[in-house]
């Protein structure tokens, strides 16, 4: 049974809701999963287990909530915000410990994307008699799970471009400052930014001028032991031998030519345990192709990219239209017109329309700046 064949309630709304509630929990710690939760109600609809699932290889939210409810399940109820599992992956599929459960119903809100899997789970349960209904709060399931969905159905991660900016749109001086043109409320917030990402990717030049160590630093973010992958964009191979990416035992992915690879090879920077060197072809302007290096972090099931880089690597993105939000910090502040720009594309523009076109998704005051939010045009709605 579809959404559109049936007419879901407002205690199931309700439920729902609770279930990506819970779901949101596991966000910055279940990748490459998804994250999920669920709500059980026993047969007279009284709440009897919740669960959300919290890592990777940890049992699966509608596992947790089974054993809280335990025999009270039987008869009940399930909210899930995604399609149970059919899948035999780090742990076991899901759908068989719900029918072991004999629940009467099971509500998801949406299918699996994986399009190897989608509807199977759903299929199974409705062969066992079970009753199901898709399609509630579809909306908000997907986009708590907008990495997974990309990667599974267009075969890239979901891509974020963080910019600070003060409000003429300059991201550093003419010598390269930039420490720190936004707030410390606004690098606060960028740090959850990083922590939903599987990557953070970056160019040589930030590494060079700024040797950022690129994680996840926040006391109150919990990643249960996770740190996003490092991705360094390195054309030539200038990678330092003392950066911190390579030196403070993360997980680091160098991408660069093959003339690039070998001279950091030749120079001492050896693929080793933290971190690995591969080359990617060079697209029509010169530069490592961002299209083929989202494909590699596909492969390596990355769900979501955090972009933080200087103008011109930050511009190749936005030219190869790979960007599906741009989160702007814009400071208070005015540095002049011999700052540099957030932005360098790699070709000028004709004419203003050949300009891409984004539509605000979010606008916010963080501390004294304010954080936008904005998706493409042709994406939004």
């Amino acid at each position: 049974m579809n959404a559109d064949d049936v007419l879901f309630t407002a205690t199931d709304h309700a439920h729902m809701a609770r279930a990506l509630q819970l779901a949101a929990r596991g966000l910055y710690s279940t990748p490459p999963n998804p994250a999920v939760g669920c709500v059980l109600l026993d047969a007279q609809g009284a709440v009897v287990g919740e669960g959300w699932h919290m890592r990777a290889g940890e049992p699966h939210a509608e596992v947790l909530a089974l054993r809280a409810a335990g025999s009270r399940a039987n008869g009940g109820t399930a909210y899930v915000s995604l399609e149970p599992c059919s899948h035999h992956g780090r742990t076991p599929p899901c759908v068989e410990a719900v029918l072991a459960a004999g629940l009467r119903r099971v509500v998801v809100a949406m299918a699996d994307p994986n399009p190897r899997v989608a509807g199977a789970g759903l299929a199974r349960l409705r062969e066992a008699g079970t009753e199901t209904a898709v399609g509630l709060l579809a909306r908000a399931a997907s986009e708590l799970n907008r990495g997974f969905v990309s990667r599974m159905t267009r075969g890239r991660p979901w891509v974020t471009l963080k910019i600070g900016a003060s409000l003429d749109g300059r991201s550093a001086l003419a010598d390269g400052s930039s420490k720190w043109i936004t707030s410390p409320v606004s690098r606060g917030d960028v740090q959850k930014l990083r922590a939903r990402a599987s990557a953070i990717l970056t160019g040589i030049g930030t590494v060079i001028a700024d040797d950022p160590a690129l994680t996840v630093r926040e006391p109150g973010i919990d990643l249960r032991g996770r740190q996003p992958l490092r991705v360094i964009f390195d054309m030539r191979g200038q990678l330092p031998a003392r950066s911190r990416v390579i030196n403070d035992g993360g997980q680091t992915l160098l991408l660069s030519s093959q003339a690039g690879a070998a001279y950091l090879q030749a120079h001492g920077i050896h693929g080793e345990a933290n971190l690995v060197i591969e080359s990617l072809p060079v697209d029509a302007n010169g530069r490592l192709d961002p299209a083929v290096a989202l494909q590699r972090l596909a492969e390596r099931e990355c769900n979501e990219v955090l972009v933080e880089a200087g103008a011109r690597l930050a511009g190749s993105f936005v030219a190869a239209k790979l960007v599906d939000e741009l989160v702007l910090y814009a400071a208070p502040s005015l540095l002049g017109d011999t700052a540099r720009p957030v932005l360098a594309l790699p070709a000028p523009l004709r004419a203003l329309s050949d300009g891409q076109q984004f539509e605000f998704h979010d606008v916010r005051r963080v501390g004294p700046d304010v954080r936008l939010t904005l998706r493409p045009q042709e994406a939004s709605g």
